[in-house]
């Protein structure tokens, strides 16, 4: 695909992830409830994660047929061509977080071909800040280029994470966690990747670890940081699926061996018993 046409696929994300947060905001503010849930009590789905998706899906369906169209909410349609874009879309990232108002919740948007991710938006639904990469040219926050912090000492990292809404894995995200707090500045959760990865790349934290993402969840945010200097990587996690580690590029190697000393990733020494 041509670097014109990525940056094309930028600005349609970004065009589409600010109405749909638009239209998430003014939601929340009528008042939002539980509609669902999925994998457990506390994983939970709002009518408006539902009508968002809808919203992205009839959008990008009108504007460019023949996309390929996959939505954490089960919306889903292959590209009518080979090798051709599919579009990647959490309509709410942090729905816990939306039905508490809590600030950090976002609409993602990637768009892929051949398994690659090659432009995507973040929009933060509260503040409307908007994050955007293109592969190959560079990542923003509302239009300004974004760079990841200098790397600092282990011990003066901060490093975001977050949990699955399953019990035991959860069990063991927390024993990772409280092996993690001695070697690093602190930690923070925030329940949304997609703003984790954005904090990364704009030099808000200096690492993002968290086991049992989707696709959807990381896509759009992977690829800001990606393209501010950070790099992402997936690694069997303790927990039995992949966990995502992201970093400043000079310091990923560091990480990802922490990781897994403390316990976030399969084979590490964390007591679990």
């Amino acid at each position: 695909m041509a670097g014109a046409d990525r940056q094309e696929l930028r600005g349609l994300a970004e065009r589409l992830a600010l109405e749909a947060a638009e239209l998430a905001r003014r939601r929340r503010e009528e008042g939002v409830s539980v509609a669902a849930t999925k994998s457990s009590d506390t994983d939970v789905v709002t009518e408006t994660d539902r009508e968002v998706e809808r919203l992205l899906r009839d959008r990008l369906a009108a504007l460019r047929p023949g996309d390929g169209f996959v939505g954490e909410e089960g919306s889903s349609a292959d590209p009518t061509e080979a090798g051709g874009v599919s579009w990647v879309v959490d309509p709410i990232d942090g729905t816990v977080n939306f039905l508490y108002g809590l600030p950090s919740v976002a609409v993602s948007i990637a768009a892929q071909e051949d398994g690659t991710v090659v432009a995507g938006a973040v929009v933060n639904v509260f503040t409307g800040t908007s994050y955007t990469a293109a592969l190959g040219h560079g990542a923003t926050r509302d239009g300004r280029p974004l760079r990841v912090r200098a790397v600092p000492p282990m011990p003066e990292r901060l490093v975001l994470t977050g949990f699955s809404y399953e019990p035991e894995r959860r069990v063991l995200q927390g024993r990772a966690v409280a092996s993690l707090l001695g070697r690093v500045r602190d930690i923070r959760r925030q329940g949304s990747a997609a703003l984790e990865l954005c904090a990364v790349a704009e030099g808000a934290a200096d690492a993002y670890l968290e086991e049992g993402l989707n696709l959807w969840d990381h896509a759009a945010g992977g690829l800001v940081a990606q393209e501010a200097g950070a790099r992402v990587g997936h690694h069997p996690g303790a927990g039995g699926t992949d966990c995502v580690v992201a970093a400043p590029a000079s310091s990923y190697d560091e990480m990802v061996a922490l990781a897994r000393e403390c316990g976030f990733l399969a084979g590490g020494s964390s007591p679990r018993g």
